[in-house]
Order: C-alpha cells, then sequence, then structure tokens
C-alpha cells in the first residue's frame, strides 16, 4: 500500500478532527451552506471554510458557489482505501494475539512444573 500513503495521510488527517467528522456528518444528510455549518459549529466563517478546505483537499467534500452562497456536499472520494488499511491492520493485530493465545495455551503446565 505505499502508492497510497499520501492518500491515507491527507484523509487520515482530514478526519482526525471531531468537527470535521461533525461537516461530513451533517453532509451525509443533506447539502449545507458555509453559513448554515458556522451557525450549527457555532464557529466564525473563516474558521469552518478551512475544516471544509481541509475535507476539500482529502476529496472527502465539494463546494459550490451560486451569487455569494457557498454549498457543501460530499466528495467524490470513498473511503475504500482507508477502511482496506482498517481491515488489513486489524488482521494483523488479531493473528499477533491469536499467537500470543497459542503461546500460552502451549507454556501454561510449564510455569506449574
Amino acid at each position: 500500500m505505499v502508492q497510497y500513503s499520501a492518500r491515507l495521510d491527507t484523509a487520515f488527517a482530514a478526519v482526525s478532527d471531531p468537527t470535521r467528522r461533525g461537516i461530513l456528518e451533517r453532509l451525509g444528510k443533506r447539502d449545507i451552506t458555509i453559513t448554515e455549518l458556522a451557525l450549527a459549529f457555532d464557529m466564525t466563517l473563516t474558521g469552518i471554510k478551512k475544516h471544509v478546505q481541509v475535507l476539500e483537499r482529502a476529496g472527502l467534500v465539494a463546494t459550490a458557489k451560486e451569487g455569494r452562497v457557498r454549498t457543501c456536499k460530499l466528495g467524490p472520494r470513498r473511503l475504500q482505501d482507508e477502511a482496506a488499511w482498517i481491515e488489513q491492520y486489524q488482521e494483523m493485530l488479531e493473528a499477533r494475539l491469536d499467537r500470543l493465545g497459542a503461546f500460552l495455551e502451549r507454556t501454561k503446565g510449564a510455569s506449574d512444573a
């Protein structure tokens, strides 16, 4: 997965912040304006725009400006690569725990002797 490391870093950094995760949750329900997001998160327009820009760079959000209103919607990027990385990592951890369990079973009687 080396070829995906920059994309993984960008996506994980984008979703590492609770405000940005909240933005994604809201966009999962409907498209929303920057102003509405700022009100929902009790932030300045500048602050919420910075969060949206991070999500845009990761491809998770797309914005469109119509007149003076900028509307956000979910972007084209899905998190398949990230989900695959998490699954691979989880499988590695489970395999290590299985080996530890097997070792403990093998050595259980050795400490009693």
